[in-house]
This record gives C-alpha cells, sequence and structure tokens, in this order.
C-alpha cells in the first residue's frame, strides 16, 4: 500500500485509512478528506454524528470534553444526548446507566493488574485482600456503552451497536448495579466505551459502594480506564473516590502528536493531557501502590517508538513510576486490514520509553505480537 499523500510505499500504512503516520503529522491538511471519508463509513452505520457538533447557538452539553453545542433534534457525538425543542435531553443521568456488567475472575485482564491489588496484593492489607493476588475473588466489570472518541481501530466497537439500538435491558440504576456486589466482589472497574459520559452515574454507584464498603468493614475497590476526555469537576470529584477506595484511574494515552489523536481517534488530546497532569496531584497522597496508570495501544504503522518516547517523557515530567502498559494490537474495526504488532517494535517501544525515564513500563497482550 502506497501513502495517497506522498506516494510513500516504505512504512506500514492501513489501506482503509489510505494516508501514512508521517503525512499526519507534517501534512495534515492534505490528509483531511481521506480521514473524513472514513470516519463518516464508521460512525454513519451506527447512526451517530460524523463530527463534533459545534452549531452556532447551540444549547450547550457539558458532559465531557468534546463541549458538544447542539441545535434543535441534533444528537452529541456520544449519541446519549440529543436537544429537543430547544433543551438538553440525556437517555442517562445520574440514576440511570446504559451497560452492560459481568463478574471477572481476579487477577483479571484489567491494563493495571499488573501494578494493582488485585494483582500483586500491593495496599495490602488495608485495601487487598490477599498479600498477593487475589485469586477467588472478582472485579465487577461494567462496561459503560458509549464513548466521546472515535477510534479506527477500537477494540471494543459493539459498545457502537448498543447505542444505536438503546435497548431497554442495557438501563440500569445505581442500586441495581451495586446489589449485584457479593462478599468476593473486592472492586469495581469502569470501561466501556468510555465512562467520561456517564460520569454522574459512576459518581453515585462509587457512593454507594463506598456506603457498602464501610458497613461490611471490608475494602471494595473503584477503578476507571478511560481515554481521559473528562471535564476537570467530574473527573476531580471521582479521583476522590477512586483514592478512598485504594482503586485507581487509568489514562489511554492514544498519541502524543495531536494531528495524530485526530486522526486515528477523532478527537483532540489536549485535554486528555491536561487531564493526566491534574489528577497526578493525588499521586503523594497514596504513594505505597499506583493510583495513576496509563497504556498505549501499539497501532503499527502509526504509533512508533517515536510516539512512546514522547509520551514517556511527558509522563516523566510528572512522576518516573507512573507504570506504563504498551499494549500489542490486534487488528480490529476500521484498522482490521493493518498486522498485529511486531515483537521487534513493542521491545523497540519498551526501550523507547525506559530511555525517556520511566521506571515501571511493560508490554501486554504479549500472545499477540507477531
Amino acid at each position: 500500500m502506497s501513502c495517497l499523500v506522498c506516494g510513500s510505499r516504505d512504512k506500514i500504512i492501513s489501506k482503509h485509512l489510505g494516508v501514512c503516520r508521517d503525512c499526519i503529522i507534517n501534512n495534515y491538511p492534505s490528509v483531511i478528506p481521506y480521514i473524513e471519508k472514513i470516519r463518516e463509513q464508521a460512525r454513519k452505520k451506527f447512526d451517530l454524528p460524523i463530527k463534533i457538533p459545534h452549531t452556532t447557538n447551540g444549547k450547550k452539553c457539558g458532559m465531557c470534553g468534546n463541549d458538544c453545542r447542539l441545535n434543535d433534534g441534533e444528537l452529541g457525538y456520544c449519541g446519549l444526548v440529543f436537544n429537543e425543542n430547544g433543551h438538553i435531553k440525556r437517555h442517562t443521568n445520574a440514576n440511570l446507566g446504559f451497560l452492560h456488567w459481568y463478574f471477572d475472575p481476579n487477577p483479571t485482564n484489567c491494563v493495571g493488574s499488573w501494578s494493582c491489588p488485585a494483582g500483586t496484593g500491593c495496599g495490602y492489607p488495608e485495601f487487598a485482600y490477599k498479600n498477593g493476588p487475589e485469586y477467588g475473588y472478582y472485579n465487577l466489570a461494567v462496561f459503560l456503552a458509549a464513548c466521546n472518541s472515535d477510534c479506527l481501530y477500537c477494540q471494543n466497537y459493539s459498545y457502537k451497536e448498543m447505542v444505536r439500538l438503546k435497548l431497554k435491558e442495557n438501563f440500569i440504576t445505581p442500586q441495581q448495579l451495586v446489589d449485584n456486589i457479593h462478599p468476593k466482589i473486592s472492586c469495581v472497574c469502569y470501561f466501556g466505551g468510555c465512562p467520561s459520559v456517564q460520569m454522574p452515574f459512576t459518581i453515585k454507584v462509587n457512593k454507594l459502594v463506598s456506603e457498602l464498603a464501610r458497613k461490611e468493614n471490608r475494602p471494595i475497590r473503584i477503578c476507571y480506564e478511560s481515554n481521559g476526555n473528562f471535564t476537570w469537576p467530574l473527573l476531580k470529584k471521582a479521583a476522590g473516590q477512586v483514592l478512598d477506595s485504594g482503586g485507581c484511574i487509568k489514562f489511554d494515552l492514544k498519541c502524543f502528536n495531536e494531528n495524530l489523536n485526530l486522526a486515528l481517534c477523532g478527537i483532540s488530546n489536549k485535554l486528555v493531557i491536561d487531564n493526566f497532569k491534574k489528577v497526578s496531584r493525588y499521586i503523594d497522597e497514596r504513594k505505597n501502590f499506583p493510583f495513576l496508570i496509563a497504556s498505549t495501544l501499539l497501532v503499527p504503522g502509526y504509533i512508533t517508538p517515536d510516539e512512546i518516547e514522547q509520551i514517556a517523557s511527558f509522563m516523566v515530567q510528572i512522576d518516573e513510576t507512573i507504570p506504563y502498559s504498551l499494549l500489542g494490537f490486534s487488528p480490529c474495526f476500521e484498522l482490521s486490514d493493518l498486522p498485529t504488532t511486531s515483537r521487534k517494535d513493542a521491545f523497540a517501544c519498551k526501550d523507547a520509553a525506559e530511555k525517556a525515564g520511566l521506571k515501571n513500563v511493560r508490554i501486554g497482550n504479549i500472545h499477540l505480537l507477531r
């Protein structure tokens, strides 16, 4: 495959996207038509807006970092908010979430399990049940079915069909969710999709979880896996709850270069970077085991050792001990034509992160490497 902008053939390029990493970074105006084409294709089939709505004089949503402004009849980028007769209406709120949940045996395949109480026993005995991996215990995994980004390589894109259908069975109250917590549940983890578009619901659930933990005199940790595209007031509230519970917050730092983030994920990453800086203030409040964790999916041809070094250099300025997972890529969604991450590239990325000064770097999904 040759790049449709520069003609280069010596790089890994998705034929579905059609453009190379270098052109995305250095010649963004020229790649916009190709990006818009694949994004329209990716979102139209799920009845989602092609672009983030920023309509002049539109009503402000305010739920997440996208800052959607909607005219009458317009749908928000996540698909859960809309303008009806000049008023913002939501399918979810503090008292109603849109999700599915399941019990996941600990230590789970959570991105942070290699550095959290469930996987290692860190925080024992105050926040962990064992001085080691919590075999015999479970995570209440909460898949929040909506997202405010649009990754072309999304590994969990089933949420888009859930948003399109909006089946009654996927709507649940905070108490209904918490009622599923039994004595062997040691943690609750929100993922998706992304929790950032249903934060009032998760914050209400967290309150009930904390009350249950106090009543039963035991730890129930609260964790988030997210794209980081939060509004700060909601992230700040949740971060306090996470800290008190012994849980962690994981940011998926998809890219460092903004053009690359726009191309691959449909949104700017400026707010994500800013939120990561802000929430890092909580690290010093719990130094004995991690509060903040990061990960990056190693998308062949697009997320290179150079990109990882930039992300890692940013993280080192905050705290060199932040755990960082580099995740092997499995071809998926609109970038299904790409190969899996090579072992050579994965270890080159790990070397780049460590060269930048990070102390806790690992390769995840190592079974996927070719």
